[in-house]
């Protein structure tokens, strides 16, 4: 019978609450009359017949009238008081005004006060109880019971909005702050939290929903550490400044993301040094429908320079990223010219031609292979295009005077164990050497680690294998990364290249290391789940050790040396590394080249090793087509490519 009621149509609800009301409010108005008269006599109710009669047939239309039965009774709060005041006030004014117009005595004062009261009391308790019941029906078998941490005006909110549904429904509130702590909120009581692991077991709660916007991500991740052990699933709210419209809805919930568990608080950006390079000026970023790039094109839109110049080899990469700015250009209502280009950073003629026609002033170049694995299987094409891909760029921007041009580099350029790195390294020393033959260019590089959301991020992966059931694939238990939000790396690269004076490197302070196995078991722990090994056996979610990929090592690093200083920006470091002259650089460039088109991949290896000191390989020669032959025959394979592999 519940369900049938709560699915019952609006207006067959309303009826309902008009006909309760019409038979109460009478019933009040008798009480009113004993309670005058302190005495139960038939005879003063047939003198008031006529007034009893008439309090639904002036009361209910009135109630109508102010929107008393459009209230959503799930959903009120003590704002329907007022309304209730003011209607029963009105019907019981009109009431008295009847009374004298039919000459109702004698007529008593008390009585139409006792009905005041009583019909307040009749109206606010019924729609306060209905809520009650109907709240407590919501409550079904199915529904996720759920505490909210954070009993402000975010917490509120949020418990409100999740009485429009059934599938979660609040059972308390978690808050640090005493005063709050024994309070209830619409009915829900506030603990605090070490009440909650008590709170759980009692409730049945599976999930906590941590709403407090505005806390800094350091307190966050305080908060998330005492929960961990809890094993509930926990969700977050957005911070403060996404919630531009002030309410706090359902959908605005959203998972842990990593940069919660890693407790970074982003440092405010140097507006001067955002829009020195930009603000007015026409910029260029290669690889812009990538990971990195595509967030520079962002930033950069911001500080209103006066084009922007996309180059990127995927045509749909580049569409993509066109359309999104092109929108964001209309929404900002910036007056400024897109310009997207499709093609590659090796083609020498069309950069020259871009170059000259849009006269750009300052390059981003982001474009480059980073996957570590596929660069390790396809070296010749990972060497063309980070290695000479940016010596074709740099040549080209020197010829066009381009005045800033900006490299987006990487950690692992740092003591390289695989192609990647020490093609990344390589391309560092070419903008080193290229700063020092000429002026009209100021070179300068970047150096980060992960950043996540990147194509090949493990946290997207981990979260599509614990929800899947696992297991979750990890290559080390020992590895560690260092991680870094998309827009707090974009930010800084945009910083760091206002800073340069020509060859610099810069190094981002990426914070302190994350073992990857720890990451993992706190995704699994904030998911609500346990994992599966020798001490917790009944574990759901196993983790496998797969061994290191090719290429790949257990700990990245910043510095290739500690000859360090610091820069105007708390996490903007200079560093000081080795060159070699260009004289020397140029001849072994010309040898790898020749190398690489003639697949000589035992030649390959030995240039980056005479060219990077640092490179380290961490396994043999990985190229595909090279172990295939390997694995064939070996005949047309010379006695080195033999012995390095």
């Amino acid at each position: 019978m519940m369900h049938s009621l709560l699915n019952l149509p609006r207006l067959h609800k309303q009826a309902i609450a008009a006909v309760m009301d019409a038979i109460c409010l009478p019933l009040t108005f008798v009480l009113a009359i004993w309670l005058r008269y302190d005495v139960f006599d038939l005879s003063l109710l047939q003198h008031y017949q006529w007034l009893i009669f008439s309090v639904p047939l002036v009361s209910i239309p009135i109630f109508i009238r102010i929107g008393l039965y459009r209230a959503v009774i799930r959903f009120i709060d003590q704002k329907i008081i007022s309304v209730v005041v003011i209607g029963v006030s009105t019907a019981v004014l009109l009431l008295a005004f009847i009374s004298v117009m039919l000459h109702i005595t004698p007529l008593s004062r008390a009585i139409f006060g006792f009905f005041w009261a009583g019909s307040i009391l009749y109206v606010g308790a019924s729609r306060f109880l209905a809520r009650a019941w109907l709240l407590q029906a919501d409550m079904s078998e199915d529904a996720v019971r759920v505490a909210i941490y954070g009993a402000g005006k975010a917490g509120a909110q949020l418990a409100t909005a999740l009485r429009s549904g059934s599938d979660s429904v609040c059972v308390a509130f978690i808050d640090d702050n005493k005063h709050l702590q024994g309070s209830t909120i619409g009915g829900i009581q506030v603990a605090a939290p070490d009440k909650l692991a008590e709170l759980a077991a009692r409730h049945d709660i599976r999930e906590i929903l941590l709403a407090m916007p505005s806390i800094s991500k350091t307190r966050q991740k305080q908060i998330l550490d005492q929960l961990e052990p809890l094993k509930l699933k926990i969700k977050v709210t957005p911070s403060i400044q996404s919630l531009v419209n002030g309410e706090l809805r359902v959908q605005d919930i959203r998972e842990v993301e990593i940069e919660d568990l890693l407790g970074r608080d982003q440092v405010e950006p140097d507006a001067r040094l955002l829009a020195l390079c930009i603000t007015d000026k026409v910029v260029m970023v290669t690889g812009a429908g990538g990971s990195i790039g595509s967030e520079l094109c962002r930033q950069i839109l911001r500080q209103r320079p006066a084009k922007l110049v996309l180059l990127e080899m995927s045509e749909y990469a580049l569409y993509a990223i066109e359309q999104e700015l092109s929108h964001l250009r209309q929404q900002w209502k910036l007056d400024m010219e897109i310009l997207p280009f499709l093609g590659t950073i090796l083609d020498s003629d069309k950069l020259d031609r871009i170059f000259s026609t849009c006269q750009v002033d300052t390059l981003y170049h982001a474009a480059a292979y980073k996957h570590v694995p596929l660069v390790e299987h396809n070296p010749v094409e990972g060497i063309r295009n980070n290695v000479f891909g940016t010596l074709t760029v740099a040549q080209a921007a020197m010829r066009a005077g381009i005045k800033n041009f900006v490299l987006i580099s990487t950690d692992k350029a740092v003591r390289p164990t695989n192609v990647m790195g020490a093609t990344k390294r390589l391309a560092e020393l070419i903008l080193q050497a290229g700063a020092k033959r000429q002026q009209a260019t100021r070179f300068c590089m970047v150096r980060f680690g992960n950043v996540l959301g990147s194509s090949g991020s493990v946290v997207p992966l981990f979260r599509k294998q614990i929800m899947q059931g696992g297991p979750i694939t990890l290559t080390h238990p020992e590895i560690t990364r260092y991680f870094m939000t998309i827009p707090e790396a974009a930010q800084l690269v945009l910083q760091a290249g206002a800073m340069g004076e020509g060859g610099d490197v810069f190094v981002l302070d990426m914070g302190e290391p994350v073992r990857i196995i720890d990451l993992a078991r706190r995704m699994v722990h904030l998911s609500g789940l346990e994992v599966k090994c020798e001490a917790t056996p009944n574990g759901s979610i196993e983790i496998h050790h797969v061994g290191l990929r090719p290429g790949e090592k257990l700990y990245e690093e910043l510095l290739i040396g500690d000859n360090v200083e610091g820069t105007s920006h708390p996490l903007i470091m200079r560093a000081q590394e080795n060159d070699i002259p260009w004289e020397i650089l140029q001849v072994l460039l010309q040898q790898l080249e020749q190398a690489c088109s003639a697949f000589d991949y035992a030649q390959i290896r030995a240039l980056l090793l005479q060219t990077v000191a640092e490179y380290e390989p961490q396994c043999g020669i990985e190229d595909l087509i090279w172990q295939a032959r390997q694995g064939n025959s070996g005949s047309d394979l010379s006695p080195a490519a033999t012995v390095l592999h």
